[in-house]
């Protein structure tokens, strides 16, 4: 057992059963309060919990009425607001946002884990982006849910969770396991932030609703997080160093904390005058609730790389050194006939 994996001073040792192996006493050894088992517990239960706010999600979004409601407000909200209007006429370059934003950070997690020869990793990142992406068409094909219908009356395919989104934010998530732990926070920190502007400007183009933009956040904080739940189980994580914060990363880590705070709370606070009730719905109300809607939805993509960033902060994705051996340069045989070797 590595000396970092070992119980915390004062923990009681492990009951070992009469019958037990030593490869089982050495398991259990790690999961009485080792660093492995205490990542593994924690990313546990963070999948947990972005599994239980993806359900109340669904709940609130889809099978509600009022959350229905709300979700047609912000898209309708964004032809009601002359800013968002504006904005889209003077920056017709960005139409590609949502087409680059998935491929720019796909292309940074594959291009940093073949330089750096992390292909395990690399393929692990990729996998757990496959299998979310299944999810993800799995619920929209299959979830209880309303049909949309689009602006000429046809009915359109549910688009929660967001496919695109998914993409843009397993790709930032997923280059905090091939970037070294002292520029994590840097490169992730930049990739949620080009996934969070991807999806505002869907959300602001209307190819987006902001639920389910929402929905593709939380379940990939949930799918890295049982991904690293898995590689702790496997002892393939290692305490880092405890360093200070340098300036560099400030400078990424300050605006997303910033986004995700203010995203969050503006939202909150602008979504209980927004919903949007059984009478007639107030002139002002779509206004609102598209502002609404976009700041849940980046406050939501920020704190999501937050808190991964947070629960691994001093936990080490790159394998360690291999272990020193010394290894005999010629072979000596116990049983040899030689005279020096006799047995007295």
């Amino acid at each position: 057992m590595a000396p970092f994996d070992r119980p915390r001073t004062g923990s009681s040792p492990p009951s070992i059963a009469a019958g037990d192996t030593w490869w089982y006493a050495a398991v259990a050894g790690e999961a009485a309060g080792s660093f492995t088992a205490r990542v593994r517990i924690r990313m546990r239960r963070a999948c947990l919990a972005a599994v239980l706010l993806l359900t109340v999600a669904y709940a609130g979004l889809v099978l509600t009425a009022t959350g229905r409601r709300w979700g047609d407000a912000v898209t309708a909200g964004r032809l009601a607001d002359p800013a968002v209007a504006r904005f889209l006429a003077e920056h017709p370059a960005l139409q590609g946002l949502s087409t680059l934003a998935p491929a720019a950070t796909l292309l940074a997690l594959v291009a940093v884990g073949v330089l750096r020869k992390r292909y395990a990793l690399t393929g692990a990142a990729l996998g757990t982006l496959a299998v979310t992406l299944l999810v993800t068409a799995l619920l929209q094909r299959y979830a209880p849910g309303p049909h949309l219908v689009d602006a000429s009356g046809a009915t359109v395919r549910s688009g929660f969770p967001s496919a695109a989104a998914v993409i843009a934010t397993g790709g930032a998530l997923g280059l905090l396991l091939v970037v070294p732990h002292r520029l994590r926070g840097i490169a992730v920190g930049l990739g949620a932030l080009l996934a969070v502007a991807a999806g505002a400007y869907g959300i602001a183009s209307g190819h987006r609703r902001a639920g389910d933009v929402i929905a593709a956040d939380l379940l990939v904080l949930a799918a890295f997080a049982a991904l690293v739940a898995l590689l702790a189980r496997r002892g393939e994580v290692r305490p880092a160093p405890r360093r200070g914060l340098p300036h560099r990363r400030l400078l990424v880590l300050l605006p997303l904390a910033v986004l995700a705070a203010g995203g969050l709370a503006a939202g909150g606070y602008l979504l209980a005058g927004c919903l949007p009730g059984a009478g007639p719905v107030p002139a002002e109300l779509p206004r609102l609730a598209h502002r609404c809607g976009q700041a849940l939805a980046a406050g939501t993509g920020a704190a999501t790389a937050l808190v991964l960033l947070g629960l691994l902060r001093h936990v080490d994705l790159d394998p360690g050194p291999p272990p020193y051996r010394i290894t005999p340069t010629v072979a000596e045989d116990p049983f040899s006939e030689e005279p020096d070797h006799e047995i007295s």
